[in-house]
C-alpha cells in the first residue's frame, strides 16, 4: 500500500501546472464583480430607493391608535350625598314642600375612575403642507439618481485602477521578456569569448567583463521577479482573486489604432460624464431645499377622524364609544421673522451651487483636454522610441560585426547591447504609459 501511495504522489507531483490567463476584459469584470467599493454603492442606491418610497407613503392618511389601562390608589374623582330625610313624592309637585311623609336616605359616598381603560384612533389625512410632501418626493428621487452616478463614477474608478495595474505587470512580463535575451545574447558571447581566452587570443579581463555583465543581468532579474509579485498581489486584491505565481496577463502592449481615432470635443465629451450630471443634482437639489424651507412658514392644512371607547370596568355597565371628525389649519406667524433670513440663506446656498458647476465643468473640459494631449504626447514617445531601437539594433549589429572582426574592444560590443536592452524597456514603458493615458482620456470623456 505504502508503494501504491508513493507512486500516486509522484503521478500528482508530475502532473503540469496550468497557468491562469487573464485578458484585459476579464480583468475589468472581475473587478467589478468582486470590488466591495461597488457593492457598497449598489447598497447605497438600493437604500436610497426605500428612503424614495418611504417619502411616497407621506401623501396618504396618518393613522395612528393608542391603549390605556389604569388603576389609581384612590378614585379620580369622588362624590358624597350626606345622609337625610327626604319627601315622598304624593303625584302632585306642589306637595313636595309641605309634604307630610319623609324616607330616611343613609347617604353615600360614590369614586370614578379608580379603575378604566381607554382605546383610541385618530387618522389624519393632510391636505396642504406648503409643499412639502411633494418636494421631499422630488428629493428622495433626485437622491436616487444621484446615488446611481456614484455608482458609476465608483466602477470608473475601479475600471481605471484594473487597468493601469493590468499594464504595469504586462510591462514587467515584456521587460522580463527582454532581459531572457539578453541572457541568451550573454550566454553565447561568454561561450565565444571563454573559447578565446583559452586559445590565448584575448586577456582574462575580457572574460571578466563578461561575466560581471551576468552577474548584473541576474540582479535584475531578481529584482524583476520580486516587483513582479507585488504588483500582481496588488492586481489580485483589486480584481478580487487569490494571488498566485501562476497568474498570467494575456494582452499585449500593441498599439492598434491612433489617438485620432479616439477623440471627441470637449465640451461633447464632457457631458457624458456622470461627475456633470452630479453637478446638474447639485444645483437642482438646492433648488428643492429652498422649497422645502420656505414650507415650513406655509399654512398647515389637514382633516381627520378620531374616536374612542372608554371603560370603567364596573359591573353591569357598558363602556362609552364616542368619535368626531375635524379639520385643522397651523399658521405660523412669528415664525416669519426668523424664516424671511433662513430662505435667504438657502437662495445664497443655490447660487454658491451654481458657481461651483460652472466652475467645476471648466476644470473637466481642461482635464479633458490635458487627457488628450497626455494621450498624444506618449503615441509620439513610441514612434520616436521605436526609431530608436532600429537604430539601437543596427548598432548592435555593426558593433558585433566589428568584434567579430577584431576591430573594437568587447566593452563596446557590451555597451552596445546595454544600449539596445535600454531602448527596449523604454519603448515598453511607453507603451504601457499609452495604454494607461487612453484609459484615462476614455475616462474623462465619458466612455
Amino acid at each position: 500500500m505504502n508503494r501504491s501511495i508513493t507512486i500516486l504522489a509522484l503521478m500528482l507531483l508530475s502532473l503540469p501546472v496550468f497557468a491562469q490567463t487573464l485578458t484585459v476584459q476579464q480583468s475589468k469584470e472581475l473587478a467589478l464583480k468582486n470590488s466591495r467599493g461597488i457593492k457598497n454603492s449598489k447598497l447605497e442606491t438600493e437604500a436610497a430607493k426605500e428612503i424614495k418610497q418611504e417619502a411616497y407613503t407621506k401623501y396618504f392618511p396618518n393613522a395612528s391608535a393608542s391603549l390605556m389601562g389604569m388603576q389609581a390608589i384612590n378614585p379620580l374623582l369622588e362624590m358624597d350625598m350626606p345622609a337625610g330625610n327626604l319627601p315622598v313624592y304624593d303625584g302632585n309637585l306642589a306637595n313636595i314642600a309641605t309634604a307630610t311623609q319623609f324616607a330616611y336616605f343613609p347617604g353615600v359616598n360614590i369614586g370614578l375612575f379608580n379603575q378604566m381603560g381607554l382605546g383610541s384612533i385618530n387618522v389624519l389625512q393632510p391636505v396642504y403642507a406648503g409643499n412639502k410632501i411633494k418636494t421631499g418626493n422630488q428629493l428622495a428621487s433626485l437622491n436616487v439618481e444621484v446615488k446611481q452616478h456614484q455608482e458609476k463614477i465608483s466602477e470608473n474608478d475601479v475600471l481605471m485602477k484594473t487597468e493601469q495595474q493590468y499594464w504595469q505587470v504586462v510591462a514587467i512580463q515584456e521587460k522580463q521578456k527582454t532581459l531572457q535575451n539578453y541572457e541568451k545574447f550573454l550566454h553565447a558571447l561568454y561561450k565565444q569569448v571563454n573559447d578565446a581566452y583559452k586559445a590565448g587570443f584575448i586577456i582574462k579581463n575580457d572574460l571578466l567583463k563578461v561575466q560581471i555583465a551576468q552577474s548584473e543581468l541576474k540582479v535584475n532579474k531578481n529584482k524583476l521577479e520580486n516587483g513582479k509579485k507585488l504588483a500582481l498581489m496588488q492586481f489580485s486584491q483589486t480584481i478580487g482573486i487569490d494571488y498566485t505565481d501562476e497568474i498570467v496577463l494575456q494582452d499585449d502592449l500593441q498599439v492598434e489604432s491612433k489617438p485620432e481615432s479616439y477623440y471627441i470635443h470637449g465640451n461633447d465629451a464632457v457631458v457624458n460624464r456622470s461627475e456633470y450630471h452630479l453637478l446638474e443634482k447639485s444645483v437642482e437639489a438646492t433648488e428643492l431645499q429652498y422649497k422645502m424651507t420656505k414650507g415650513d412658514y406655509l399654512p398647515q392644512v389637514g382633516v381627520g377622524a378620531a374616536g374612542y371607547y372608554l371603560d370603567q370596568f364596573v359591573s353591569g355597565q357598558k363602556g362609552n364609544f364616542n368619535g368626531m371628525v375635524y379639520a385643522s389649519v397651523s399658521i405660523p406667524i412669528t415664525d416669519w421673522w426668523g424664516g424671511k433670513h433662513k430662505l435667504k440663506e438657502q437662495k445664497l446656498k443655490t447660487e454658491i451651487a451654481e458657481n461651483n458647476r460652472k466652475e467645476n465643468i471648466e476644470l473637466m473640459n481642461l482635464q479633458v483636454e490635458k487627457g488628450w494631449t497626455d494621450l498624444k504626447e506618449a503615441y509620439d514617445k513610441i514612434l520616436l522610441l521605436q526609431e530608436t531601437l532600429e537604430q539601437a539594433d543596427e548598432n548592435l549589429r555593426v558593433n558585433q560585426n566589428s568584434y567579430n572582426n577584431g576591430l573594437i574592444q568587447l566593452s563596446d560590443l557590451l555597451e552596445a547591447q546595454a544600449i539596445k536592452v535600454e531602448t527596449e524597456d523604454k519603448l515598453t514603458e511607453a507603451k504601457s504609459q499609452y495604454r494607461t493615458n487612453l484609459t484615462n482620456y476614455l475616462q474623462v470623456t465619458g466612455r
